[in-house]
C-alpha cells in the first residue's frame, strides 16, 4: 500500500539528521513495520501529486505555518483534500494537517486565545486516556459539517476528528518523540513559546507517552482503506 505524505513544512536539521530525511522520513519511521510504501510531496514548495489516485492513502504533516495564512500552496492543498474526501481514499492529518482538513471542509482555524500547548499532554481519545506530545497554538475552533469529535483535552476541545470514517485527524504529534520535543525546545521554542511552558515541558521529557497506540490506529485506518 502506497501512502502519499503531503509535506507542509520542513523538519529542523536535527530531525533530518536523526531520521535521514524530511517529515516524510519521520512519518515513515512512525509507521514502520506495517508494509507501507511511502512517497513524499513538498506541497509547501508547490510540489503536488496529480490527484487522489497517486497514492492509496494520504497523510498531511504538521507545519510552522497557519492554515489561515495567505500562501499560494494552501488553496490547492484544500482542493486536494476535498478531492481525496470525495474519492474515498483514507486521509490522515496531523497538527497543521488536522487544521487544514477542517478548514478545507468548512470549519474554522484560529490562533487560540488560550495560548500554546507544548510537550507531554493528556487527552481522551476514543474513550481512552492518552499522553501525546503537542506543539501548537492554532486550533480548530469551529467544526466542519460531518466532523465527529473523537478526542479532546481540557485545553483543546477538538483534538481528534473523524469524517465519515474516511478522514482521521489529530491535533497533537504522535510522530514526536521526547527527544524531538527537546530538540524543538532548544531550537524553535525560546522567544515564541512562553518560558514557563517551555520549562514545564522540559521537566516532562522523561514521562511516558502513548504515541505508539496512535501510530497503530493510523496504520489500521490506512489498511482498512476507510
Amino acid at each position: 500500500m502506497k501512502i502519499g505524505i503531503l509535506i507542509t513544512g520542513h523538519a529542523i536539521p536535527e530531525f533530518e539528521q536523526d531520521f535521514g530525511g524530511d517529515y516524510d522520513a519521520v512519518f515513515a519511521h512512525m509507521l514502520r513495520g506495517h508494509g507501507f510504501e511511502f512517497v513524499g510531496y513538498n506541497v509547501v514548495d508547490g510540489e503536488f501529486p496529480e490527484g487522489p489516485a497517486s497514492a492509496d492513502g494520504w497523510l498531511i504533516t504538521g507545519s510552522k505555518h497557519g492554515a489561515y495564512e495567505d500562501h499560494d500552496w494552501i488553496p490547492p492543498l484544500e482542493q486536494l483534500i476535498r478531492d481525496i474526501y470525495a474519492d474515498g481514499r483514507p486521509l490522515v492529518g496531523v497538527c497543521f494537517g488536522h487544521q487544514v482538513v477542517a478548514q478545507a471542509l468548512g470549519g474554522k482555524v484560529e490562533k487560540f486565545s488560550g495560548g500554546w500547548s507544548v510537550g507531554h499532554t493528556s487527552y481522551t481519545i476514543e474513550g481512552q486516556d492518552m499522553a501525546i506530545n503537542a506543539w501548537h497554538q492554532d486550533q480548530v475552533t469551529e467544526l466542519p459539517p460531518g466532523a465527529e469529535v473523537i478526542g479532546s483535552s481540557d485545553f483543546c476541545a477538538n483534538a481528534a476528528l473523524l469524517y465519515d470514517n474516511r478522514i482521521y485527524t489529530i491535533q497533537p504529534h504522535p510522530e514526536f518523540t521526547s527527544r524531538m520535543v527537546g530538540q524543538l525546545l532548544d531550537t524553535r521554542g525560546r522567544g515564541v513559546v512562553p518560558d514557563e511552558l517551555m520549562d514545564d515541558a522540559r521537566t516532562k521529557l522523561d514521562a511516558p507517552i502513548d504515541s505508539d497506540q496512535i501510530a497503530d490506529r493510523v496504520a489500521n485506518f490506512f489498511k482498512r482503506g476507510a
